[in-house]
């Protein structure tokens, strides 16, 4: 059957505006790092994706290397579009990212003007798109002149290949500097994309001060601490658990420390009436620095549930003290490299 989005999907969903520009972006955005690539059903993400978008999700997100296989949620997605979305392409915000390792050799990964704009161009071919809304430097390169890295996202623009550029995983300093370069190229940096979460919270000493000075935005992942903040890990490790797959979340960081805090915070959420995973969601949107939370989701079910975390978005100055009592690091932040050049 032809898909038909809902007609109410724009009255359930809150937009902000992503700094001082003219990008919107849904308080939740579906990000496609994980169960979309060929490992899983592609019904399953299909029905994700058409979901998220009755829901009033209009930005998705991926990078280059999304998958397994490297490139997969791409071209997963762009079936997607091919078969359900093209008729809305001027609803969504599509979003793509390079800086990881992609191909092997020395032009397969970093910040190069060769390797940015290649892959790029591979990107758009995966999803049949012209353009992304937004293209981003995935992490800092400290071998390659920022110049030119940004010289990179300048030219993705100048092209007609990209209408707006961020950055991913920058320091508060070489955000500064991201953003004075694009700005001077007359192509300004309009969005940053941090991990964040009560188990991660590097971003607040000095980032989140940056991206508002200077009208960024702020789209953080990971919220839910790659799922350690559900009630998935509160009895230790499931079996199927991504923690029990060893994949991008080690059963090392789920130490007994910190499993009693996230204990302590699910007894916090079940008080407000939110499952712990909810609260967390919620709880990043607390700022108003911070433009969207992008949550991933491996079920209709698993997306309804988060999404449902913007009902009860309000938090009292007693519950944020009981809150930072247990939201502490906790050695998670597997992209600290990125942050600390």
């Amino acid at each position: 059957m032809t898909y038909v989005p809902v007609r109410d999907r724009y009255e359930r969903m809150r937009y902000n505006r992503s700094g001082r520009s003219g990008l919107q972006l849904p308080a939740i955005s579906l990000g496609l790092w994980n169960n979309f690539g060929y490992d899983h059903p592609f019904e399953t993400g299909r029905a994700i994706v058409r979901r998220a978008f009755d829901l009033g999700i209009t930005h998705f997100d991926l990078a280059n290397n999304y998958g397994p296989p490297y490139g997969s949620a791409e071209q997963n997605f762009g079936r997607m579009l091919a078969l359900d979305l093209a008729p809305y392409r001027d609803e969504l915000a599509i979003s793509t990212k390079d800086g990881y390792d992609m191909w092997p050799g020395p032009y397969g990964e970093w910040g190069s003007r060769k390797y940015l704009l290649a892959s790029l161009d591979q990107s758009l071919s995966r999803m049949g798109l012209d353009y992304v809304d937004l293209f981003y430097s995935h992490r800092f390169d400290p071998e390659t002149p920022l110049e030119e890295t940004m010289g990179a996202l300048d030219a993705a623009v100048r092209q007609g290949k990209a209408l707006y550029v961020g950055i991913s995983s920058y320091s508060a300093e070489k955000t500064r500097e991201a953003a004075e370069i694009l700005r001077e190229l007359g192509t300004p940096c309009v969005i940053h994309q941090p991990s964040y979460s009560m188990l991660n919270r590097w971003i607040e000493p000095e980032l989140l001060d940056t991206v508002g000075d200077l009208g960024i935005g702020c789209i953080v992942f990971s919220p839910l601490a790659q799922g350690m903040l559900s009630d998935k890990y509160l009895d230790g490790i499931p079996e199927g658990s991504r923690a029990s797959r060893s994949a991008t979340l080690s059963p090392d960081l789920l130490t007994p420390e910190v499993l009693e805090k996230i204990r302590s915070l699910n007894e916090i959420a079940r008080l407000r009436g939110q499952t712990l995973a909810q609260m967390a969601v919620a709880w990043v949107l607390r700022d108003p620095r911070v433009t969207s939370a992008l949550v991933g989701a491996s079920s209709v079910e698993q997306l309804e549930a988060n999404v449902a975390a913007l009902d009860h978005v309000e938090f009292s100055p007693e519950q944020l003290d009981d809150i930072d009592r247990y939201a502490t690091d906790s050695g998670i932040n597997l992209w600290a490299a990125s942050s600390t050049e």
